[in-house]
């Protein structure tokens, strides 16, 4: 006797996604590529992994492998070169946030170095409430706040010391100071930056 019987056949699902705020629009390996803003070549960006998410509020890209700038000027000249170990851009704030093993050299000379900045895109600034280290040819200053104009000719550390070397003297700062890289060194003194201290970053 031969016996018969039926088995229902189950369908095995994954559930869905609904969270789409997690999903990048874009994802791009080996990327070697030209920023422009308003028609003019800023930048270059290097990076292994970039991503764009359109979804999140506000829209970012984020560079999880790092990331390598070269910095333009108007006649496409190589002014500086930046480095990140992680960076996010927000893209409809202009802003950049820099982090881990921060570096920026420029044709002056001038290194800096930190662990987070902002580049502010719209103010044409960088920023900084973690402590940086600026070294020019003239001189080596650290502190815990830093601004600067985005070419880094004008910048304020506050909280700060350092030395330089000067023809007579030897001086040691310990205030808030503003420099002009490839000017003769001073220790005039000056009114700590009015620019509020940053929020903590917020988790991404």
């Amino acid at each position: 006797m031969i016996l018969g019987g039926c088995t229902e056949v189950h369908e095995h699902t994954a559930p869905a996604i609904h969270d789409r705020d997690s999903v990048s629009v874009m994802t791009s390996y080996g990327v070697n590529t030209l920023i422009s803003d308003s028609g003019v070549i800023k930048y270059k960006i290097v990076t292994e992994r970039w991503d764009v998410n359109v979804v999140k509020h506000p829209s970012y890209w984020y560079f999880e492998k790092g990331v390598f700038f070269e910095q333009f000027d108007e006649k496409f000249h190589v002014e500086a070169y930046i480095q990140a170990d992680t960076a996010w851009y927000y893209d409809q704030k202009k802003l950049w946030h820099l982090c881990g093993r921060v570096r920026i050299r420029n044709i002056n000379g001038l290194l800096y170095e930190s662990e987070e900045l902002f580049w502010d895109g719209i103010r044409h600034e960088l920023y900084s409430n973690v402590f940086s280290k600026v070294t020019t040819p003239e001189r080596s200053m650290e502190g815990t706040y830093f601004l600067s104009d985005e070419h880094m000719t004008h910048y304020t550390v506050s909280n700060s010391k350092g030395s330089f070397q000067r023809e007579d003297m030897i001086g040691e700062q310990n205030d808030t100071t503003t420099q002009k890289p490839g000017a003769t060194p001073d220790t005039t003194q000056v009114q700590p930056s009015l620019r509020p201290q940053l929020q903590k970053h917020r988790k991404h």
